[in-house]
């Protein structure tokens, strides 16, 4: 049996291992916590704001049927709204526009032409802006395929409608710039016909952006 003196002795080294083991356990989440802070931008992803003033997402329409030479091909831009992208890991990419801020360009056509196709793009028949006021783009997969270009994959919501799109991104200087084409009845969009059906709109139209993000604060 352990004597008095003895058990006093076997009890302060049991609390100094105690305490010893407690002060290695509250140093090793203060190292943790450390370790997290400072590799915190690889952990978390750095998003920087679109320069809405100077990003851009232009709309080509083309013709098509027997009597096509005497319709018109479109050319509809506008700003985009707002949008994020981050070059760190996960990158991703964020743009939504306006749909009301589509505006048909067509330089060959007169004043009044014009606003009629304007009215009929944004009418029910076609993009319905009462309805369905935004488009939007959100990346799920940013892969790098050269230096400054990228294969993006995303989902692209238009006209209520929702569909996975991939396409080629490249970076010139501070602008992100690529394409895409889509189906507009993939979008529950009718092409426009005329005159029968000898004066269409194909169902294919090009999508092109360019995107120049703010500069880090």
């Amino acid at each position: 049996m352990l004597t008095g003196r003895a058990r006093r002795r076997r009890s302060r080294s049991v609390n100094l291992l105690r305490m010893t083991g407690a002060r290695a356990i509250r140093a090793g989440a203060l190292g943790v916590a450390a370790l997290l802070m400072a590799s915190g931008p690889v952990l978390r992803a750095q998003k920087q704001s679109v320069d809405t003033t100077r990003s851009t997402l232009t709309v080509y329409v083309y013709k098509s049927g027997l009597f096509s030479a005497f319709a018109d091909n479109h050319i509809i831009k506008a700003t985009i709204a707002s949008g994020s992208l981050s070059n760190d890991a996960p990158a991703g990419i964020e743009l939504s526009v306006r749909a009301a801020d589509l505006k048909v360009l067509d330089p060959n056509l007169s004043p009044d032409r014009r606003a009629e196709v304007q009215a009929r793009m944004t009418s029910p028949q076609v993009l319905d802006v009462d309805k369905f006021p935004a488009i939007t783009f959100a990346s799920t997969m940013i892969k790098e395929t050269a230096p400054a270009r990228w294969s993006v994959t995303g989902r692209l919501a238009i006209h209520g409608q929702t569909r996975d799109v991939t396409f080629p991104v490249h970076r010139t200087g501070e602008v992100y710039a690529g394409e895409v084409t889509i189906n507009q009845r993939d979008y529950g969009i009718e092409p426009i016909r005329i005159a029968g059906g000898t004066v269409k709109v194909k169902d294919e139209v090009k999508i092109a952006f360019e995107i120049v993000s703010t500069p880090h604060p």
